[in-house]
């Protein structure tokens, strides 16, 4: 398959890609817009072969448009390199917490892939989707009893996080064993193995001082509860942060893990079979952006491991990571309407769309910058430069600030480029704003995998007691 060249020079980023690489060369992590995009004839964005404007008139916006082949690749490049550079078994699992939605678990299902979820919600849907819950490992800091108890109901592994938890579900498997001959629930210790990245800090899970996991502090006594305790302990976790682009943490955590795969076995008698590393791995929002690609991320991973496990004489575990942002956050836009302008002479020019930080409310959470272009004249010369601004009543909704774009008008579509994780699963009914559809685009074809929320929705939950009725 032969790839299309972007003219960089129409939109103000340079979009070219190798005309002798097939999109299969090409890691979707590490590219601003979806592997299928390009600029047809109309001079407009085209994604999955489908008209990114014409998908606006037909679906409305704002409006998630997913690309599904470069989902399924990336899917495939994390599988396929963990055949490649491990010589133990692997697992992929979809961290569904960046998007999660039947149509999703349902590609990274069908490719192989398990599903990483943090409530009963992502339990359901994954299930729904079609995968099995034996690929589905339940993660989470404070899970109900109720949500242990589905867990448990389902067959999932539950990735323990703290004393409460391993207490409780250790009571709950107990009662399960005496009411019926049933296996001993299947669950992972999550550790907190004190490797710091240089991230945003409110993602940032690995250090010491995290809500997440284990103290290293406390491993041996929980260890030694486990082997006294009704549970099935598979293995351990750890997740060292997310959106990073260093490759030596990754490199490290081998090192930090096989002491307490050695040091269960021997002390404590615990035969962990399984060892999650998590994921992490960036994604390329804007030109700066230079992450490393899935292989290369993968391959570091697996050396570390290997080499660690080989030193201290232990035979490789089965081998588990958790991509969630690699995997969706490239193969996603978000199309907008333009609405009005605001010029503040000798300060900014304002351009207003019908979203913002109800849909992606990454930027004024994490000041997280996106790259734009306008899907309705691609070939147009940078003319100005204006602040892209949220229809919210905020101040603070600013969904770009300061960039380059051709000359707008109300009615033109502008389109976000890396907005498949943490927008849609992120988003909220601020203002009492609908969310927004969502659609899956393929060799020219699209369908909903979300529908559009009406304001009828908005009120489904809302309850009125007779008495405040006029």
């Amino acid at each position: 398959m032969s790839t299309v060249l972007l003219r960089s020079e129409s939109i103000g980023v340079d979009l070219s890609r190798n005309t002798d690489l097939s999109l299969d060369k090409l890691s979707p992590n590490q590219q601003l817009l979806p592997l299928t995009a390009l600029v047809n004839d109309q001079d407009h964005l085209e994604i999955g072969g489908c008209d990114v404007v014409e998908l606006v008139q037909q679906y409305g916006s704002p409006l998630y448009i997913l690309d599904e082949v470069s989902l399924r690749l990336a899917c495939q490049q994390y599988r396929d390199a963990f055949a490649k550079h491990y010589q133990g078994q692997s697992q992929v699992l979809y961290a569904s917490k960046a998007w999660s939605c039947l149509a999703i678990c349902a590609i990274a299902g069908s490719e192989g892939l398990g599903i990483d979820v943090v409530s009963a919600g992502e339990i359901l849907t994954a299930i729904r989707a079609g995968v099995s819950p034996s690929l589905i490992y339940f993660h989470g800091n404070n899970k109900s009893v109720a949500e242990l108890g589905y867990a448990l109901e389902t067959g999932c592994t539950i990735v323990v996080d703290n004393w409460h938890e391993l207490k409780n579900l250790d009571q709950l498997a107990k009662e399960r064993s005496a009411s019926a001959s049933l296996i001993a629930p299947r669950v992972m210790l999550r550790l907190t193995p004190g490797i710091e990245c240089h991230t945003h800090e409110y993602i940032q899970t690995g250090h010491i001082d995290s809500k997440f996991g284990f103290d290293p502090n406390e491993i041996e006594a929980v260890f030694a509860f486990v082997s006294q305790s009704s549970l099935n302990c598979i293995g351990i976790h750890a997740h060292i942060g997310s959106q990073i682009f260093e490759l030596q943490p990754h490199q490290d955590i081998g090192d930090v893990m096989v002491r307490w795969f050695k040091l269960a076995s021997e002390k404590y008698g615990l035969p962990f079979a399984e060892l999650n590393i998590g994921g992490g791995l960036g994604i390329r929002y804007v030109e700066s952006d230079d992450p490393p690609s899935i292989e290369e991320w993968v391959k570091t991973v697996c050396a570390g491991v290997i080499e660690a496990f080989a030193s201290a004489g232990l035979a490789l575990p089965k081998l588990l990571c958790e991509p969630g942002r690699s995997l969706v956050g490239a193969t996603c836009v978000t199309a907008y309407t333009i609405g009005g302008s605001k010029t503040v002479p000798d300060i900014r020019t304002y351009i207003t769309v019908d979203g913002g930080m109800s849909d992606n409310p990454r930027p004024i959470t994490y000041q997280s910058k996106y790259r734009a272009v306008v899907a309705n004249q691609m070939s147009a010369p940078l003319a100005q430069t204006v602040t892209i601004a949220g229809k919210h009543c905020e101040s603070g909704d600013i969904l770009i600030k300061d960039i380059q774009l051709p000359k707008t008008e109300a009615g033109d579509t502008l389109v976000v480029f890396g907005t498949g994780a943490y927008n849609y699963s992120m988003a909220s009914n601020y203002n009492r704003l609908t969310k927004p559809a969502a659609i899956v685009v393929k060799s020219g074809d699209s369908n909903l995998i979300i529908k559009r929320e009406t304001t009828e929705d908005l009120l489904r939950q809302d309850c009125l007691p007779e008495r405040l009725r006029h």
